[in-house]
């Protein structure tokens, strides 16, 4: 196909949380850099993942869950979700078949009838529920929007997944190879490195630690014998958080690290060191200069 024919766009996948935004972005991409959890919220930020064929190259835009906010950070994950949704060629509105239509999801689709977008209804987890059982779905989605295209899949195990790529190219204009053909995503690998740290945090604590964690890369360089050395901290809101992520004598806080440690060195090729330090910053959630200086900077 000669360059003029090449399509190219950004496409945002929206959703409520845990329907499997992050699954489905690392499903496409085929490696991890979206951070996965059973806990809901997980992802903070808008992360760009970059699938590139001979035809096309696609910019997806994982985007917070959206859900009712209980902090300024949660404010600020819900308007990231939203105001995405005027910067793309096309959305993916991401649903549980298993968990069916709920509040969330109207909520939502009150926001996508305000947009010109083509949005695409895709219905993930089919693999949870009978096939009988998706007509009935789809109909029940059906009747609140117009939607572009519907295309049930399953993340977790690739299924129509395809399909769905193929009919977003469908959507694309023609345009140019904004990435590499190689890139995987936009974010530094700092970005990166510190959404696996939390990853394994979330993965290894209780319901009272997930949402009160932030993670920084302080340092990060490469010696001259190829080993990469990573200095994180982990930011906690209270002084019985921090001694829940160190865990009795370390141990909690050393699994962590050995579980990250492994994922950023499959992410960057290269062996790595990874020294990880707990900091406690009261209430850094409700507190707008804490939150720019931890990276999440509300949109215009």
């Amino acid at each position: 196909m000669s360059k003029k024919q090449f399509k190219s766009g950004f496409v945002a996948i929206v959703g409520r949380p845990n329907v499997g935004k992050s699954t489905l972005m690392n499903q496409v991409i085929g490696q991890k850099i979206a951070i996965m959890s059973d806990k809901p919220q997980t992802t903070r930020n808008k992360i760009h993942g970059v699938y590139t064929t001979d035809e096309m190259q696609i910019v997806f835009l994982d985007t917070p869950g959206v859900h009712k906010r209980q902090s300024k950070l949660g404010d600020f994950m819900n308007q990231t979700a939203l105001n995405t949704l005027n910067e793309v060629e096309a959305a993916l509105f991401l649903v549980d078949a298993a968990e069916g239509l709920g509040g969330g999801d109207r909520f939502i689709i009150e926001h996508l009838k305000k947009v010109k977008t083509p949005v695409f209804l895709v219905i993930n987890k089919i693999d949870q529920v009978a096939p009988e059982q998706l007509l009935p779905i789809i109909d029940k989605y059906r009747s609140l929007h117009e939607f572009a295209e519907i295309v049930p899949i399953s993340a977790k195990l690739g299924n129509n997944v395809n399909t769905l790529l193929e009919q977003l190219g469908k959507y694309l204009p023609q345009g140019p190879h904004y990435y590499p053909d190689d890139q995987v995503t936009d974010h530094p690998e700092q970005f990166v490195c510190a959404e696996l740290i939390r990853e394994k945090i979330l993965q290894m604590t209780r319901e009272e630690i997930p949402h009160s964690i932030a993670v920084t890369i302080e340092d990060m360089y490469t010696q001259e014998n190829g080993l990469v050395n990573i200095s994180a901290v982990i930011y906690v809101e209270r002084d019985s958080q921090k001694g829940i992520i160190i865990g009795k004598q370390g141990a909690l806080l050393k699994e962590v690290g050995k579980r990250a440690r492994m994922d950023i060195q499959n992410l960057l090729g290269s062996k790595t060191f990874l020294e990880l330090w707990v900091k406690v910053k009261k209430d850094w959630r409700n507190q707008d200069r804490v939150l720019k200086d931890l990276g999440f900077h509300r949109d215009a």
